[in-house]
């Protein structure tokens, strides 16, 4: 029997794995949606290459400095070329690589953010910092038996709203900021610069979702007895109504404000749910569940209208008010959701005050190394293209071939 279930186990965490990774196909497909055919090209080889080099260097190094041996809470010990399993229950590579799915994550979110302006060698180097060393510290402190996670109240991100989805949203924040944004974008007003393709971001949108319950129910990394099925099976049914009560709710508020109901806006709704219920999936109860979608997809529309039109950051797929504002409201809002522990279930404000810290101190390092990070890349080889490349396109100039012919 203890066989049956280690087998059992392996198999279901392999395939929640491919699940992720088809989402770098559904991140693919939304971030070349939402943007102009001339700089499709581009942005499928940033996908490609996220996970790629995210693959190699989160094996070399990355994967010890989160799982590895804690190091004053604060990184684990560096084993380099490692597949140690820091989980006991399935082998060590099924592990490893369940991992390093999820840090592919993190880092594709910043492609769509920086997009069609952005220096290919420039966007290469981030990518491989974020793998190398700003995910996996952050991740140590709240899953690699960090400071987070030793806190009386431990801080609970169960499949990473904030420890995947913040720190790409994060880093995103910053890349925007320092690479400005694309020609002709604010020109006295906001100007609306439409992506080429609905039906391949809706798609993509499709894609996520989908890969979404091997993210979330993935995370339980077992699926042998009774109590792991049902937890798996709650997850699900969590993950699923949270996208749903996203895209609703974001749908309902585009066509009240807009007298219309917004496509591309319905489809980030939809990722934002997701994002908002992956931290509580396991602790929050069905009903938790579609009052988080509604709530992150109502004030996803907002954000995504403040940081264009107010703080005039050019983000041409919402990536910042999805994964951003969406693993914020999430993480904080299991602290009132949570069926244990959490403020409408008599649990006190402790686990609330757990879940604001980890989002404030995530975000602080993000920024601050990203910064750090992305001043080093300007001045090795500049952030941005040059405004010929802009205008004429990223494919042509940048890789000497275009998706479209």
């Amino acid at each position: 029997m203890e066989t049956i279930s280690i087998s059992l186990d392996t198999v279901w965490v392999l395939l929640a794995t491919t699940l992720v990774f088809l989402m770098q196909a559904g991140f693919a497909l939304v971030e070349t949606g939402l943007t102009r055919t001339k700089n499709t090209g581009n942005i499928i080889m940033k996908n490609f290459l996220d996970f790629a080099i995210g693959s190699v260097l989160f094996w070399i190094v990355g994967y010890s400095l989160m799982f590895g041996l804690d190091v004053a809470g604060i990184v684990g010990f560096p084993d380099f070329f490692s597949d140690n399993s820091y989980n006991k229950t399935i082998p060590d590579a099924a592990f490893l690589m369940f991992q390093t799915v999820f840090a592919a994550t993190a880092a594709t979110i910043v492609s769509g953010a920086v997009a069609e302006r952005t220096n290919f060698e420039a966007y290469i180097l981030f990518s491989a910092a974020i793998t190398l060393f700003i995910y996996p510290i952050s991740g140590h402190w709240i899953w690699g038996g960090g400071w987070l996670s030793q806190l009386e109240t431990p801080f609970h991100d169960f499949a990473g709203s904030t420890a995947v989805h913040s720190v790409g949203a994060w880093a995103s924040l910053v890349g925007v900021i320092m690479v400005g944004p694309r020609l002709g974008k604010y020109n006295g007003k906001a100007n609306a610069i439409p992506g080429h393709n609905l039906g391949m971001a809706a798609l993509g949108v499709f894609i996520l979702w989908f890969g979404w319950f091997g993210f979330n129910a993935g995370s339980q990394l077992a699926a042998s007895g009774e109590e792991n099925a049902k937890m798996i099976s709650h997850i699900f049914l969590t993950t699923n109504l949270g996208g749903a009560a996203g895209l609703l709710s974001a749908l309902a508020v585009t066509w009240i404000k807009y007298k219309r109901p917004g496509i591309s806006l319905s489809l980030n709704g939809a990722l934002a749910g997701l994002v908002g219920v992956t931290a509580g999936c396991d602790v929050i109860s069905p009903s938790g569940a579609v009052l988080i979608g509604t709530i992150v997809g109502i004030v996803m529309v907002f954000a995504v209208e403040f940081i264009d039109q107010k703080l005039r950051f050019d983000d041409p797929v919402g990536a910042i008010s999805v994964h951003g504002v969406g693993g914020i409201l999430g993480t904080l809002l299991v602290g009132i959701f949570a069926t244990k522990g959490g403020l409408l279930y008599n649990g006190g404000f402790s686990l609330l005050i757990s879940q604001l810290i980890g989002i404030v101190t995530v975000g602080i390092w993000v920024i601050a190394s990203s910064f750090v990070v992305f001043k080093i890349i300007d001045k090795l080889v500049g952030l941005r293209v040059p405004k010929r490349v802009e205008e004429e396109g990223l494919d042509l100039y940048e890789h000497g071939e275009t998706a479209y012919n």
